[in-house]
């Protein structure tokens, strides 16, 4: 079950009537969860790239498309090892700031996960 995205802006995004004032990741099974902002900036020094570690953590076996929220201004990217992990996977990304993404995920009918960044 794929949860409506309702509103973002700078700092917040609104799920199902819940807002969450952090990053945040939708699984598979429509939980949304915290990001572990940790596996990326321990290797990084920033959480503006996501990492090997943190892409192993969102992926879910099933999923055909992550669907990434990059910021308000699209700041955040995938590093070559994350992007590398989810083509070997054979899933889609569709990397976009978060207010384009938001409606992406809205509209996407795919088996997906969402990962989205809420600040810069």
């Amino acid at each position: 079950m794929k949860p409506k995205i309702e509103h973002t802006e700078f700092g917040s995004i609104t799920v199902e009537g819940e807002t969450f004032d952090h990053d945040i990741v939708i699984r598979l099974d429509g939980k949304v969860i915290k990001r572990k902002k940790k596996l990326s900036k321990q290797v990084y020094g920033t959480s503006h790239i996501v990492s090997l570690d943190e892409a192993e953590y969102v992926f879910e076996k099933g999923v055909d498309y992550l669907v990434v929220g990059s910021g308000q201004s699209g700041i955040l990217r995938l590093s070559e090892e994350a992007q590398a992990f989810f083509n070997d996977k054979k899933v889609k990304i569709g990397l976009f700031a978060t207010p384009e993404a938001i409606q992406f995920w809205n509209q996407i009918n795919q088996p997906a996960i969402g990962l989205f960044h809420v600040t810069c």
